[in-house]
């Protein structure tokens, strides 16, 4: 074994080999410094020049700053609160009109269901009877033009409506009317009074309800359509009548 020399150098005595670091690590550290010291000179107030920085940086932050003064106007604007609330009010105004013209209604609030339609006496009786005291208001049971009302023979003083459709409903035996030929009807308006008058046995309010010229049964007609005259419940949509008016 050689002697190693005193002239020799101790390269390992008193010394430590400390590891290297990856060169990520020095990436890392070299970019927070950079990062840090950014930071420090802009919170001192030591922004750079305008020269110096991007112009597509610069377009961004004003675009960002025109944007969040808009937010901040409209915010503070009380008026634009109260249009929005309009043109609600504006939309469901116009569906509750669309929905009216669908509305088919019970002609009376209280009566007492007396006749079926169908044939009485060899003849056809093309509506039904609903008994009520003389004098009491009824109304149209859907919206539409007058196109007769006076006295009609058999029917007394009487009163028939055209819906849009072509649909013609006849109010007969009227006590009086209160409408005249060309006036335009909604569904729940009152029209007429319970009567006597013509053809009739007893105070009542005669309804008949003709499809294309022919007449039908107004019990499966209406109630087709929400309306049930022997239960005397109306369509879901009876409470639109009121707010159409």
């Amino acid at each position: 074994m050689r002697q190693r020399l005193s002239s020799e150098p101790d390269r390992y005595r008193g010394r430590r080999r400390v590891p290297t670091p990856p060169r990520s690590r020095y990436a890392y550290v070299a970019a927070s410094a950079f990062v840090g010291a950014g930071v420090v000179a802009m919170g001192a107030g030591n922004f750079p020049d305008a020269k110096a920085v991007s112009p597509t940086v610069l377009h961004n932050l004003e675009n960002a700053s025109a944007a969040s003064s808009q937010i901040a106007d409209r915010a503070a604007d009380p008026g634009r609160a109260s249009r929005s609330q309009q043109r609600g009010t504006d939309k469901a105004a116009k569906a509750s009109e669309v929905k009216a013209e669908d509305v088919w209604l019970l002609p009376l609030d209280e009566y007492t269901f007396t006749s079926p339609y169908g044939v009485r006496f060899g003849k056809l009786h093309a509506g039904i009877d609903l008994a009520a005291p003389e004098g009491v208001p009824y109304k149209a049971v859907h919206g539409g033009t007058v196109t007769a009302a006076g006295y009609n023979g058999a029917y007394g003083y009487s009163i028939t409506i055209q819906s849009p459709d072509g649909t013609e409903t006849i109010y007969g035996h009227s006590r009086r009317v209160l409408v005249k030929t060309g006036d335009v009807v909604k569904a729940g308006q009152v029209i007429g009074e319970v009567g006597n008058t013509g053809y009739s046995y007893g105070t009542h309010l005669h309804l008949e309800i003709h499809v294309h010229g022919n007449p039908t049964d107004p019990i499966t007609f209406l109630r087709d359509r929400g309306v049930d005259i022997k239960l005397q419940v109306e369509s879901i949509y009876a409470g639109l009548a009121s707010e159409a008016s």
